[in-house]
Formats: C-alpha cells, structure tokens, sequence
C-alpha cells in the first residue's frame, strides 16, 4: 500500500491518523449510545433500534480506527474495513429512526390529513428509500476495502451513489415534514388545539438532525468525487469536524429532545403538561 507521502497510486491513508483522536470519539458515542440504550429500553421505543445500532456502529467504526491508526505506517486491511464501512453507513441508521419518528409525530397530533403521504405509507417509503441508501452504502465501502485502484475507483462511484439516494429522500422528507407542519400551523387539529403536544419541539429536532446528517452527506459526497487523492481525505481534521462531531450532535440532540416522550403519549399513559416536559430532560429518573 501506499504510504502517507505517496501522492500516486491508492493508500489507505494519505497521513498519520490520530490514535487519540480516534480513541475519544470513540469513547464519546459510547457514552451517548449506552444511554440512548437504556432509555430506550426503559420506555420500550423500539423505534430507535435503528439509531441505537447506528451509534454501536460509530463505536465500533472509530475503536477500528484507533486501532489502525496505531499499525502505521505498516496499516492492514482488518482494522480500515472496518472503520471505513462502518463510519460510512451509521448514519442511514439514524435515518431511519428520524423517518419513523414523523410517523409518530403525525399519529400524535391526529395530523394524518395534513400529511401529503399517507401516514401508512410514509414510514414504509422512506425506510425503503433508506435500506436502499444503506445497502449501496455497503457494497461500494466493501468494493472500495478490496485495496486495489480498479475497486477503489469503480467502490467510489456506488458510495456516491448510495449517498445521493440519501440526500434525495431527505429531501423529499423534509418536504413532507415541512408540508406537515406549515398545514398544521394554519389549521391545528382538535387535538393540537386542546391537548399539550410538543409536535413542534419534535418536528424542530427532525430539522435540525436531517441538516446535520443532509451536511454530512454532502461532505461524503465531495470527499468520494475528489477521490482517494483529493484534498479531503489527504487532511483528517475534515471526518472529526464534517462526520464525528456531526454525527455525535445527532445523537445528543435525541437525548436532549427524547422522542420517547411521543411513544408515551401514543401508548395512552395519560402524560400531563410537567411530566411531558421532564421527560425530555437528560437525566435518567426512576419513576
């Protein structure tokens, strides 16, 4: 393989990749993981299984990368694998999550009327749309680790692919949510308008991790057309500053504005307006 220096031919790597900086990322998405882990399971979300798995990904993902970076300059296959698919496909993980959580939103507040897309189909399309994004993700990182230029070049091409179906159905699902909340604003249901819903907390949320993960891809996207001698992936603050800290806003994001407080409600457990509000918080309480 190529080493560090080498401006020709295919490299792993195109620098010296940070242990210690492989390692904390690490670290941080474990902490934030186990979390989403056990709140999950304490309010039986199982909607969140995809972005739980997502971020055992990124766990794994950046464990690998520690690992490798500490094999240089004489780095393997094993521990780059690993790192390279794993990181690439966590997010059209959190996607999924992120799609199933409209669904619910749009079930809370009654809202199946303001919804351009049936709420029966919508979940369905957009996970299709992502286990698509997911599985061309894969083969192309998978092509792409079979270390020889040919694979490399033809592996890049379907990862770009497989990115660009992803930006496309965020597109058209920030559309639908947008739609959504733009009707529901103008014309609440009856529910909306004599129950406490935090709808417009949760929608807020979905925004603000689509543009997180919308940013990512593009950054992906970029990277994959500059190729494996491009300006991106010769310099590695770009994956820390333009993946991990992304990614890991994600999933903070979700501990802060907990969708299991919709579950909740959709389960018939009768929140008040306090409760509701507290089961947002960070902190994890007995009840």
């Amino acid at each position: 393989m190529a080493n560090p220096e080498d401006g020709g031919g295919f490299a792993l790597y195109r620098y010296s990749p940070s242990v210690a900086l492989a390692a904390i990322a690490s670290a941080l998405f474990g902490v934030i993981t186990i979390l989403h882990c056990i709140r999950m399971t304490r309010c039986h979300c199982w909607f969140l299984i995809p972005l739980v798995i997502g971020g055992f990904f990124e766990i794994v993902g950046f464990a690998g990368r520690a690992f490798s970076a500490k094999e240089t300059p004489t780095w393997t296959l094993g521990p780059y694998i690993v790192q390279s698919v794993l990181l690439l496909i966590a997010p059209a993980l959190f996607a999924g999550s992120i799609y199933m959580i409209l669904g619910r939103i749009i079930q809370m507040t009654d809202g199946e009327s303001h919804s351009i897309i049936r709420n029966k189909w919508l979940t369905k399309l957009f996970v299709t749309g992502d286990v698509l994004a997911f599985t061309v993700q894969a083969g192309g990182a998978g092509l792409m680790s079979a270390g020889s230029l040919s694979a490399m070049k033809t592996g890049e091409h379907i990862v770009i692919a497989g990115l660009l179906i992803q930006i496309l159905f965020f597109g058209l699902f920030v559309t639908v949510a947008f739609a959504f909340h733009f009707r529901m604003y103008k014309v609440p249901t009856r529910k909306v308008a004599n129950e406490y819903l935090p709808w417009q907390k949760h929608l807020s949320a979905l925004y603000l991790s689509t543009i997180l993960i919308m940013i990512r891809s593009i950054f992906r996207v970029i990277e994959f057309v500059q190729g494996n001698s491009g300006y991106i992936f010769s310099h590695e603050w770009f994956m820390y500053v333009f993946d991990a800290l992304l990614m890991l806003g994600v999933l903070v994001l979700f501990c802060i504005v907990y969708p299991g407080a919709i579950q909740k409600y959709l389960k018939g457990s009768g929140l008040t307006s306090p409760e509701l509000s507290e089961s947002l918080m960070l902190p994890i309480r007995k009840k």
